[in-house]
């Protein structure tokens, strides 16, 4: 058996992607990047093609809003209903290893939120100042990391706790969005200010900035996906024992 075969499933893949893009989440899914959309062509049509501008679309609105609760609804949807309502359960019995459940899940979580939020952030830099200083680009590949991440965290909060979507939402608006923003001693701790470090190596130099160096960045991106991947291997580990008891 391959490391592939043996980490990921396509049946598990299949029904996690079935899971995310029901009407309901589909809807959000698409409503987001396209509000991006729609804002990068309106700022276009009323500025012109600035710099400047195109940078704060991009890491006010793209960044630190869009791709956090594109996260949250990727993440947490990947598993935390099939725990809410115990189908998980039905899952855990069949011959599937229980990292093999974690991991598929997280690709998929990955690709959703990449698709979603990763491509339409490049596509808007391209429309507000079309990848002047190389932003399209350095926000693009800061999007897909931060994606990355943030899947990562959502789906840990999918498995240790019912409520993660208010979780991540509170994380997301508050956390990110705000304290992170605005807190000196918090941008360390702050997938965003990670995903700048990125943006700012693409980008001409002084187009983006960051609190965080690349190499710390770089570590803690690594080694939050690390630790929240098998944080939520061990708890789902927990959780079958419970549910057969």
């Amino acid at each position: 058996m391959s490391v592939a075969s043996a980490t990921y499933n396509p049946t598990v893949a299949r029904l996690t992607y079935r899971a995310l893009l029901g009407r309901r989440r589909a809807l959000i899914l698409f409503a987001l990047p396209l509000l991006l959309l729609v804002i990068s062509a309106a700022v276009r049509a009323l500025s012109g093609a600035d710099d400047q501008t195109a940078g704060d679309v991009l890491s006010g609105f793209a960044l630190a809003t869009m791709v956090p609760l594109i996260g949250v609804i990727a993440g947490t949807g990947a598993i935390g209903p099939e725990i809410d309502d115990g189908s998980i359960l039905y899952l855990l019995a069949k011959p599937v290893k229980r990292p093999t459940i974690i991991v598929t899940k997280l690709l998929v979580a990955m690709g959703v939120s990449v698709t979603f939020a990763a491509i339409p952030t490049f596509f808007a830099g391209l429309i507000l100042d079309g990848n002047g200083q190389h932003l399209a680009v350095a926000f693009g590949v800061a999007a897909a990391v931060a994606s990355l991440a943030y899947s990562a965290i959502f789906l840990l909060l999918g498995v240790v706790t019912r409520h993660a979507v208010v979780a991540g939402l509170v994380y997301a608006l508050v956390w990110e969005s705000l304290i992170g923003n605005l807190v000196p001693g918090a941008r360390t701790l702050s997938v965003q200010q990670w995903a700048l470090a990125l943006a700012q190596k693409v980008a001409d130099p002084g187009a983006v900035s960051s609190s965080v160096g690349l190499p710390t960045a770089v570590v803690l991106l690594i080694g939050v996906m690390l630790a929240a991947t098998w944080f939520a291997g061990r708890k789902l580990r927990t959780l079958t024992l419970a549910g057969e008891e």
